[in-house]
């Protein structure tokens, strides 16, 4: 194990989009040191190449725990491995960074929580937007709204090739507004601060290349205690529309901000991931009215070009993630924000499934 002052040795498990961005960033900040790297095929050696070869590869995350004793373990596999390997890391006396969501089930996300607070170690789940200057300050300007709000989000991706491969591998175990939902869930959850008492969604199944009973197409609507409501709606697939892809507004008795996204919601953007943190710009709208019900206010936009890109963001929360390691932060909140997040979307999938409003 490494001295408080030493590279943190960090094993990355999972070589898809998400992982090989987390392995860059490890790759090019001096507080960590890749010491190995899992994944069951191929994708391994290719990323080990494009990180300048030389690392030890392996097909068991058992086998490289035993091997190469990380201080850290980066999980950006399928969501149903998720709970299995977090909890053989945290049993091996690592640090863990995880990809969204905690676990595929309620209960297992409470299972890491449990056992990350018996090892005394950290575990940062993946939630991409909080590293997310643009989007905090989108929740912001939200809060200035006033209340309720209505907060209106959609992310529809027009997946083929490869991306299509992905979904249809993660729609084995969980459904876009559950694995996408606990994003935008989070952010509604932190622009309200307050608590979801309902949810309704709706589904739908468009493809026959998904297990039977699993749906590609989902929205969920969402019920605050303080009167706000909000929805999410997301579809994966070659069939899904790119008219209205990138939704990403909310309205408030004062008014309402909005993403606009000119350039990442243009057509041919919902299937690059790059785009789906893209803000671009901010409109803010003020609701104030004359004595001749005229605007007091024309609309104000903040201009985001100097936003962080994909990569950046992996950046950012890599330093997030050795920045609890090493002044150890109090993490208890960002894991029940995760864990209730969740729950909430587990919920929506219970009320796709029964066609019943959930309460909660």
């Amino acid at each position: 194990m490494s001295t408080p002052n030493s590279p943190v040795r960090v094993l990355v498990v999972g070589c898809g989009n998400m992982g090989s961005s987390h392995a860059i960033a490890y790759s090019t900040n001096d507080g960590f040191e890749i010491c190995g790297i899992v994944s069951t095929g191929k994708s391994k050696e290719v990323l080990n190449e494009r990180l300048g070869g030389g690392y030890a590869l392996f097909t068991d995350l058992a086998t490289a725990l035993a091997d190469t004793k990380p201080d850290a373990v980066c999980i950006s596999t399928y969501p149903d491995t998720h709970e299995v390997f977090a909890i053989l890391a945290l049993e091996h006396g690592c640090h863990v960074f995880i990809e969204k969501p905690l676990a595929d089930t309620v209960e297992g996300s409470e299972r890491v929580v449990a056992a990350a607070e018996k090892a005394g170690k950290k575990v940062v789940v993946g939630y991409i937007l909080r590293q997310h200057p643009s989007w905090e300050k989108f929740i912001e300007i939200a809060h200035e709204m006033g209340k309720p709000l209505v907060m209106r989000m959609n992310l529809n991706q027009q997946s083929h090739g490869s991306m299509w491969t992905v979904h249809r591998n993660l729609m084995k175990s969980l459904s876009p507004i559950v694995d996408c939902g606990v994003h935008y869930i989070d952010v509604m959850c932190q622009m309200t601060r307050s608590k979801p008492t309902q949810v309704n969604a709706i589904g739908a199944r468009l493809t026959e290349e998904i297990p039977a009973g699993n749906y590609n197409y989902g929205q969920l609507q969402i019920r605050f205690e303080d009167g706000s409501v909000g929805w999410y709606e997301a579809g994966w697939g070659p069939m899904m529309s790119e008219t209205a892809f990138f939704v990403k507004d909310v309205i408030g008795p004062k008014g309402c901000v909005s993403i606009v996204a000119k350039n990442a919601g243009a057509a041919g953007k919902s299937d690059n991931v790059d785009s789906h943190t893209k803000t671009e710009s901010l409109r803010v709208h003020h609701a104030p009215l004359d004595q001749n019900d005229q605007f007091v206010q024309e609309d104000t936009w903040i201009d985001m070009q100097d936003e962080p890109d994909h990569q950046e963001l992996c950046n950012r929360e890599q330093r997030y993630f050795l920045k609890a390691i090493r002044e150890n932060i109090d993490l208890t909140d960002h894991l029940q924000d995760a864990v209730n997040s969740l729950r909430i979307a587990f919920a929506c999938d219970e009320s796709v499934r029964t066609g019943q409003p959930v309460m909660l």
